[in-house]
């Protein structure tokens, strides 16, 4: 599970920017944000550096 919809919210960002600026589908971001699907590790880094965040931000603690 990943925290990717809370860290856009929290943001104002939008799905659309996030998938242009990452250079995939709306459709592959947005299951990444509905926990449909998750990201690879280097995506999850990609994510975290356009997003200007740690990555352990955008996961889920497991506890």
């Amino acid at each position: 599970m990943n925290r990717i919809k809370q860290v856009l919210e929290e943001k104002g960002i939008k799905q659309v920017w996030l998938a242009d600026k990452l250079g995939k589908s709306f459709n592959t971001v947005n299951g990444y944000v509905q926990n449909r699907n998750q990201p690879s590790l280097e995506v999850l880094y990609e994510i975290a550096e356009i997003l200007n965040v740690n990555p352990k931000e955008l996961l889920e603690d497991a506890i």
